[in-house]
């Protein structure tokens, strides 16, 4: 499919604005949003680079403004370490079927979906090596299907931080995780200039939609801050599996 042809990118405005509200109250919702549809309508290798871009660089007014919630101490060591396992969840990118990853992309949603709907969270403390091993798989996810963000999500939604704190953890997180797929995407010639100029024409419509998204956040509790959390989970994992 032409990825510039009007009905196409009428379409793809459409997602990604849905996805930055989604992204501008939760911190992380955008890529698991976009992902499953935009690889239906422009392929995966065209998808991915494009859904990181936005991830990234069109969210950086958001990281500016969340800078003072962060907490280095928890989010700091699975940002390190994810950022080292992106370039293998990149060669399985290149090196699978581009249908095999829509397929991945769609199983990443459901089953993160499922454990949340289960009442399935982390019990554990906080601990380095968590944190760690934790970082590795989301860096891998994020390479290969531009989504690392379902088991982090787990992981801080059962620790003790206001959701501020986690929302302003889950922000820097995507941000900088998406930062460094997009270095290597580019670096490995999957990101060209249409995929920038793709970009370019979403990131108004989704930029709206984070700050439209950042103004509904100041209406959530912390039970309804989860609860919007697994509805959002059990919206994508529905419109995965009805497509």
């Amino acid at each position: 499919m032409d990825s510039f042809a009007p009905e196409t990118l009428a379409l793809a405005v459409a997602i990604a604005a849905i996805a930055g509200v989604v992204r501008g109250i939760t911190g992380f919702g955008g890529a698991m949003v976009m992902s499953p549809p935009m690889a239906l309508l422009l392929g995966t290798l065209t998808a991915v680079p494009v859904v990181l871009l936005l991830e990234s660089v069109v969210a950086i007014p958001m990281l500016v403004q969340l800078r003072k919630l962060v907490r280095w101490r928890v989010i700091g060591p699975i940002l390190g370490m994810a950022c080292l396992f992106v370039p293998l969840g990149t060669w399985i990118l290149l090196a699978v079927d581009p249908q095999v990853m829509r397929r991945v992309i769609a199983a990443v949603v459901i089953v993160f979906s499922l454990m949340l709907l289960a009442g399935i969270r982390y019990q554990g403390k906080q601990r380095l090596p968590t944190a760690l091993g934790l970082g590795a798989m989301a860096g891998t996810l994020v390479g290969a299907t531009s989504m690392g963000g379902p088991p982090v999500i787990l992981y801080l939604l059962a620790g003790p931080d206001p959701i501020e704190t986690t929302r302003a953890n889950l922000t820097y997180f995507v941000g900088g995780i998406s930062f460094a797929g997009v270095a290597l995407l580019w670096l490995n010639g999957v990101l060209g200039v249409d995929g920038l100029i793709l970009a370019a024409a979403l990131a108004p419509g989704y930029y709206g939609g984070m700050v439209l998204g950042t103004r509904l956040f100041a209406r959530f509790n912390d039970q309804r801050f989860r609860q919007f959390t697994l509805a959002l989970m059990l919206v994508v994992a529905t419109g995965i599996l009805v497509a």
